[in-house]
């Protein structure tokens, strides 16, 4: 870790790597790779793939990848550290030995690694670096003319939601394949659950509710050596402009249930509350600045309610599910309908994991050359989550429209080792835990 955060912090742009000191302007940055070479539907044609962010879940959707098609090949791997891309690219090569391609020096590590991973030519990438990087990521790969497989949530605030609704534009205009790990999206028994529920089958929908209740998250102590921005990247799930706080980061999945059910509307406005009360006592303290607990109420076009907690807090209620109200019934969206206190309809057919599915499906579309644009969907779940965290740190009531139009950025204005980090502790060290009725999501 030592040599790799060494190494990283020289600035140089080499093989392995990429970071260099650089002011972010516009959210991406400008490759001058030419666009990948379309995939036929032929299946002895392959797909080379790059992973960049070599974390658990990165290296799980490259994993599933690799499985969802023989003819995939990973070919490079990117990480802001060098020990995470090097174990990842060691694990799928003993995993996948005939499908792993990746030498040395198509290993790339640094805060801006993503840009030797596109340069390594592959035809889609799989984007699962820390959240506050997507934006920037996804523009510059679309740029570069890949496919792309973007981690969800694809921002942290508004300028990167709009950020991604115009490089949602380009992958539209470049003909390319944009899949996001919403994988509820493509699992059965959620599909048919929202099929019926968009037919009629509880009548009027009332209201929604919608919930991430668990015990916490892993929480990563500083290592020797390490600069501020590194300690924040490494324990990324802790600051806000890396994951958007655990309302982004986890309870995306729900609340894009919500949407879902709905149309695919967003809501128009939010209110709420919430706090940190727990996470940074004792052992954890001063490791970071998240709430450890939000309810929102979202407010939708035409009235409609949907109710949202999450939580982080031991020995408290847990549950990670979606309920829907209607005039003649309620259902479970993944797959139970009751009427009266009785079940009327059960989903009863495959259970596939939702993760390998979406991978399975995005091969598939890709192969058969049926493109889809699951970015909208990803951009706006997001940004549904960013509007409910910041009616929460505010305390106020917040509008989708003004909030899209004029909220914050929560990212760095420069990204090296060595550069200040977005957030510093206070004289008691502490991080600032936003503070509603003091907070200004406009300032």
């Amino acid at each position: 870790m030592k040599n790799a955060q060494r190494n990283d912090r020289t600035g140089k742009l080499g093989r392995r790597e990429f970071l260099q000191t650089s002011s972010v302007l516009g959210g991406g940055i400008l490759l001058a790779s030419p666009l990948a070479r379309s995939v036929h539907a032929a299946g002895s044609d392959i797909i080379k793939i790059a992973l960049i962010g070599a974390g658990g879940r990165g290296t799980g959707a490259a994993s599933q990848l690799l499985n969802a098609d023989k003819g995939v090949k990973l070919i490079a791997v990117a990480d802001a550290f060098e020990n995470k891309a090097t174990s990842a690219a060691q694990r799928l090569k003993k995993q996948f030995p005939d499908q792993v391609d990746v030498p040395p020096d198509r290993i790339f590590t640094g805060l801006l690694c993503h840009q030797g991973a596109l340069a390594a030519d592959p035809d889609l990438v799989v984007l699962a670096t820390p959240p506050g990087f997507r934006p920037m990521q996804y523009r510059a790969a679309i740029e570069a003319g890949k496919h792309v497989f973007m981690e969800k949530p694809c921002c942290v605030d508004a300028p990167g939601y709009r950020s991604l609704m115009e490089t949602n534009k380009l992958a539209d205009e470049k003909g390319l394949f944009v899949a996001v790990g919403l994988q509820r999206r493509h699992e059965p028994r959620y599909i048919e659950t929202i099929k019926q529920l968009q037919s009629g089958a509880i009548g009027k929908i009332h209201f929604i509710r919608v919930y991430w209740n668990g015990s916490g998250i892993w929480n990563r102590p500083r290592e020797p050596g390490m600069t501020e921005m590194q300690y924040q990247v490494h324990n990324w799930y802790h600051f806000c402009w890396l994951s958007g706080d655990n309302i982004v980061e986890q309870h995306i999945h729900n609340l894009d249930v919500a949407n879902w059910v709905l149309g695919d509307q967003h809501p128009v406005e939010a209110n709420g509350m919430g706090g940190c009360t727990a996470r940074y006592l004792g052992e954890f303290k001063g490791t970071g600045q998240i709430f450890d607990h939000h309810f929102v109420e979202f407010t939708y076009a035409d009235g409609t309610k949907v109710f949202s907690q999450c939580r982080h807090m031991k020995n408290c209620f847990n549950a990670v599910t979606e309920f829907v109200h209607g005039e003649a019934g309620i259902a479970e969206c993944s797959g139970r309908i009751e009427k009266g206190g009785q079940t009327v309809w059960k989903y009863d057919g495959p259970r596939p994991n939702g993760h390998q599915q979406e991978q399975i499906d995005l091969i598939a579309a890709l192969r058969a050359g049926k493109r889809y644009n699951e970015g909208y969907i990803g951009a706006n779940s997001s940004m549904t989550a960013v509007l409910g965290r910041e009616a929460n740190y505010s305390g106020k009531v917040i509008t989708w429209d003004e909030l899209v139009a004029r909220g914050k950025t929560e990212f760095p204005k420069e990204l090296s080792w060595d550069a200040p980090a977005p957030v510093t502790k206070d004289a008691e060290g502490n991080y600032p835990i936003p503070m509603p009725g003091v907070y200004n999501p406009f300032a």
